[in-house]
């Protein structure tokens, strides 16, 4: 692909989750903050949501790697599960033999919750993309928060989800649930600075070690295009890249960069309105222009 042409060691702008292109910008690092404030409080319910693309997956890998030896991790990345399919996934996450009844089952996981917090380790269970847990799971959900000693919880819950979430815990037979959620947090778009640092961090980690790619005014491009969206930025950026290759361009052409976005479906307009204003208007100066000269070559030498 591009990677020999651009002097890189890996693609930079992939969309899968990796925690090695993490970068420390501001929404995510307040996310992460709230995240570690809440579990170091003990609390039972902890919820981020965003939009589609904002990076909640890549920011749930993340806590998941940071969280240190003091706490027992279960992560659930599909948890469209039914009850009963929620505790037997729990149950396997934390080495519980999934057998018997709901009953048994939910009291084998709670022995083996206390053994954890006696031995001094906390339990969290993490679940991405949290807007598709059917209602009654969510019910089953809260339920397991109910088991706890006199000092504190024995399973802390962090769901991540797209705002579809907050409108399903909005419902009035979830209200115990939302009430229980001590933390929250919502992730916003990337600002036009947060893209130029976002961008060249994937470039930098990725092994490139040119000057900046893009200008300031491709950056703006881009940032106007995805509308701070990382996924989108991603997925531009890396169009931008492999057309350059394919046109033999060691610089980013802004030609090239509104073919990217011309041909992503869920980007916007890569050009500020004043922008395409102030195009329009050199190109029908040029038309002005040019139609005078050419009225002036073919007006009668006798009539001038």
């Amino acid at each position: 692909m591009y990677l020999y042409h651009f002097g890189l060691r890996e693609l930079p702008f992939t969309l899968t989750p990796n925690t090695q292109f993490y970068c420390e910008l501001a929404p995510h690092q307040e996310a992460l903050q709230v995240l570690h404030t809440a579990l170091a409080a003990g609390e039972g319910f902890i919820k981020v949501t965003g939009e589609v693309g904002m990076g909640k997956t890549l920011l749930c890998r993340k806590l998941l790697k940071d969280l240190g030896e003091r706490y027992k991790v279960a992560y659930l990345p599909n948890p469209y599960l039914s009850p009963d399919e929620m505790r037997r996934a729990v149950a396997q996450e934390l080495g519980v033999k999934a057998s018997g009844d709901q009953q048994q089952l939910t009291a084998a996981i709670s022995e083996r919750l206390l053994e954890l917090a006696m031995s001094g380790q906390q339990v969290v269970l993490l679940l991405d993309e949290a807007q598709a847990l059917p209602d009654e799971t969510l019910e089953a959900l809260r339920l397991f928060t109910n088991l706890e000693t006199e000092r504190f919880k024995l399973l802390q819950m962090v769901m991540f989800g797209q705002p579809e979430l907050d409108h399903r815990l909005a419902q009035p037979q979830l209200r115990q649930l939302r009430q229980r959620i001590s933390f929250s947090y919502t992730l916003r778009g990337l600002t036009r600075e947060e893209c130029r640092a976002y961008l060249e961090h994937r470039l930098n980690r990725a092994g490139y070690q040119g000057q900046s790619l893009f200008t300031r005014a491709q950056v703006e491009g881009l940032w106007r295009a995805s509308g701070g969206v990382p996924r989108l930025l991603n997925i531009l950026s890396h169009k931008v890249l492999m057309l350059s290759f394919g046109r033999g361009e060691f610089r980013i052409d802004n030609a090239t960069l509104a073919a990217a976005v011309t041909d992503t479906e869920a980007a916007g307009p890569w050009q500020s309105r004043w922008q395409r204003y102030r195009l329009w208007a050199l190109v029908a100066l040029a038309v002005v222009l040019l139609g005078t000269g050419l009225a002036l070559r073919l007006w009668p030498e006798g009539m001038a």
